[in-house]
């Protein structure tokens, strides 16, 4: 049972421990000296404005918020918890961001490689989604990807992919936190017929599930400027306008893509976008690989959120993104992975130290894109990015506790002289310990809480055999 008590000691000490973490005092709902859990780390890495890392530091968590953050000593004072993660060899951090997926192509993971965007798309992945999509693929694969996403430390995601209410049930169910995109796109798909369709039941769906479940927001996902025409965008930016929705869109993606713009309306993705207002509500836009110097303006000064999808972009050999000149602009900045099917994995270990480096190459020069700022893109930037910045992205005082371990004990974490330029250029997505959503423990010390491995692991391989096998016999 939950105890409320208010004394002048347990007053005075969190008094010390704001004084502390120069962290905004809690609110008149402060709790009492009992609470849900406590997160403790030999590092604190906040990702405040301040870039505030706190050494030997915890995290005080009561219903799903964090209510207190700084030295261990002050906060395991003032508090006592249910329960307590150890921080010995543990960095702790706010859960990363993955701001574009597709989390049910892990089913779709290696079935069509190193080839080109378009033929990738019309040629395989098309074919082979109304062929084999249904809402059991939805469901085995959302939750093959929530795996996966958990045990590497992503906290939050934005998906798009058929069968949304199948999404959201199977994200409620592991506990993450996600902005989940109904698919709008002209043609038939395997949850629709084409666009009007697609939009008439997106709008259903997100009926059905706004402000049901604070970790679940619904928002529409028209696929592209090349799958829906002008009109047809314009229809799917009214429709979330009136419900009161944001929308998530590949956009700039391939040269295909650029050439196709300037082909059918005479200017360029971003200059149509504009031109039509689509951007006059919440817009994450993902990939942006080849934005001119004026459409990088109009990013910025429309607030549109761009995720940066670097494994994918070079795998499909779709460019590479100015990410250094649009973070200089003020663009709003994520990182995403894409979906299983052309990444191959969830990984965003990998996007971040990726993200760096191509940049880097790119650039000629070692200083562009640092491991603070690739860190924060991953994070609090990527928060922003898709709309979650009030709510999650930074250990702070008032925000979701959306929350990782990071274990600091392998052989290559060994020595550590800086805490930021390890999580970017060594960690990887073993090395995440536990993971906790909304204040909830999802993952503790590599042991999954909310799912059952072994049987998400059978059912993915029961289906992708039945997969393989009508692959197999359609090209004979």
């Amino acid at each position: 049972m939950k105890k409320s008590i208010r004394n002048t000691v347990c007053t005075c000490l969190l008094l010390a421990i704001v004084a502390c973490t120069q962290a905004p005092a809690p609110t008149a709902d402060v709790p009492g000296n009992q609470i849900d859990l406590i997160v403790l780390g030999d590092h604190v890495v906040s990702m405040d404005a301040a870039g505030t890392v706190y050494e030997h530091g915890a995290v005080a968590i009561d219903d799903g918020h964090i209510v207190a953050v700084g030295p261990a000593d002050a906060i395991t004072a003032a508090y006592s918890a249910v329960e307590t993660l150890n921080g010995e060899d543990r960095v702790v951090m706010p859960g990363l961001v993955n701001g574009h997926s597709h989390a049910a192509m892990t089913l779709l993971r290696g079935v069509a490689d190193d080839l080109a965007l378009m033929d990738w798309l019309n040629n395989y992945i098309f074919p082979a989604e109304v062929q084999f999509v249904d809402a059991e693929f939805v469901r085995i694969g959302t939750e093959l990807a929530c795996w996966e996403m958990i045990r590497g430390g992503t906290t939050s995601f934005v998906d798009m992919y058929y069968f949304p209410d199948t999404i959201a049930e199977v994200v409620d169910r592991c506990g993450m936190r996600a902005l989940i995109s109904a698919t709008v796109i002209d043609q038939r798909s395997p949850d629709a017929e084409n666009a009007a369709d697609s939009i008439n039941k997106g709008i259903g769906f997100i009926e059905r599930w706004k402000g049901k479940n604070s970790r679940i927001t619904p928002i529409f996902g028209p696929h592209a400027i090349y799958t829906l025409n002008a009109e047809q965008l314009k229809a799917t930016r009214a429709a979330a306008i009136e419900h009161g929705v944001g929308i998530s869109i590949h956009m700039s993606e391939s040269p295909f893509e650029l050439q196709y713009s300037k082909d059918t309306f005479g200017m360029t993705s971003v200059e149509l976008f504009d031109s039509i207002g689509f951007f006059d509500g919440p817009t994450i836009a993902a990939h942006m690989v080849w934005p001119t110097r004026a459409e990088i303006a109009i990013l910025a000064e429309r607030k549109v959120g761009v995720i940066h999808n670097p494994t994918s972009n070079m795998k499909i050999a779709s460019g590479i993104s100015p990410v250094a000149e649009m973070l200089q602009a003020g663009v709003r900045m994520g990182l995403g992975t894409d979906g299983a099917a052309s990444n191959n994995d969830l990984d965003m270990w990998e996007e971040m130290r990726l993200a760096a480096l191509l940049q880097k190459v790119d650039r000629m020069d070692p200083q562009v894109l640092s491991a603070s700022t690739v860190l924060r893109m991953a994070t609090s930037g990527g928060a922003l990015a898709v709309g979650l910045g009030d709510v999650v992205g930074s250990i702070e005082v008032g925000k979701r506790a959306d929350i990782i371990q990071v274990a600091f004990d392998d052989v290559h974490h060994v020595p550590t002289y800086d805490v930021i330029s390890h999580l970017v250029y060594v960690t990887d997505e073993q090395d995440v310990a536990s993971v906790v959503v909304d204040g909830k423990v999802l993952m503790r010390e590599h042991e999954m809480l909310t799912i059952d491995t072994k049987h998400v692991a059978a059912e993915a391989n029961a289906l992708a055999a039945k997969i393989q096998a009508a692959l197999k016999e359609r090209n004979q």
